[in-house]
């Protein structure tokens, strides 16, 4: 049977640790420049993981991500034995990242795209206000806060969770809304939403309760509007062994 990968890349974080895996890999194993390989292997952590999709956003090529960070949740256990055998067997989870269109207190618009969350961040010591809308109908007229997030499933364990999010299933056709230290409406937990929604969120009085727009690890500041949503235009690939696919990990976090 004629192998799916025939040619591998290597990137790996600048710590002594990842560093010292892909010296091992190298010597090993025979490798190209990522632009022309078959599949990636990223190590590192979830930051790195997450640089390297977006690195190759838009190109379909696999990234095959193996743990010499911290959490580690979007990777594999490191190994150095059976590379290519782990690649064949490995399974694939394909994820949409959110575009985000926000735009300045001048006027001008900025677009990232998200593969985790889209969030709002206040800049200064008060309160965000923020009017939130979905598909052009106002649903909170005004809600004071620390900010407020858009979560992907893939990102519905991450930041999301930390500010009590919901976790979404990989597959769910859902997209979380989520407040970040609400104040008022102090019963809004947020909301699930199709992820065929279109979110905007306009930030009130900008000038004396400035806001910032993040998508990943991409940030505007002083933003006075911002649209998200999910770009379907754009496969990203991960691959898992068998076993531990990004599906199954979002799965047990959810039993804790």
């Amino acid at each position: 049977m004629a192998r799916r990968f025939n040619t591998v890349a290597f990137v790996a974080s600048p710590t002594p640790d990842a560093q010292s895996a892909l010296q091992v890999l190298q010597q090993r194993y025979a490798s190209v420049g990522p632009d022309e390989a078959d599949v990636v292997v990223a190590l590192g952590g979830d930051g790195l993981m997450l640089q390297t999709l977006h690195r190759f956003m838009g190109t379909g090529k696999p990234i095959y991500g193996m743990n010499k960070g911290t959490i580690g949740f979007l990777m594999n256990d490191f190994r150095e034995d059976e590379l290519f055998e782990r690649l064949e067997t490995a399974q694939r989870s394909v994820v949409h990242p959110l575009l985000m269109v926000a735009w300045d207190m001048k006027g001008q618009a900025h677009t990232a795209r998200a593969i985790n969350e889209v969030s709002m961040l206040r800049q200064t010591y008060q309160a965000a206000k923020l009017r939130v809308s979905v598909d052009s109908r106002v649903r909170i007229d005004e809600l004071s806060a620390d900010g407020i997030l858009i979560a992907t499933p893939a990102g519905s364990t991450a930041y999301n969770l930390s500010v009590n999010g919901p976790i979404l299933p990989l597959t769910a056709p859902l997209l979380a809304l989520t407040p970040i230290s609400a104040f008022r409406p102090r019963r809004w937990r947020g909301a699930l939403l199709p992820d065929y929604a279109r979110i905007q969120i306009e930030v009130l009085d900008p000038e004396n309760r400035p806001v910032s727009a993040v998508a990943d690890h991409t940030e505007f500041r002083n933003v006075s509007r911002v649209e998200a949503a999910l770009d379907r235009s754009v496969d990203l690939v991960m691959l898992h062994d068998p076993g531990h696919s990004l599906d199954e990990r979002i799965l047990r976090e959810q039993f804790g």
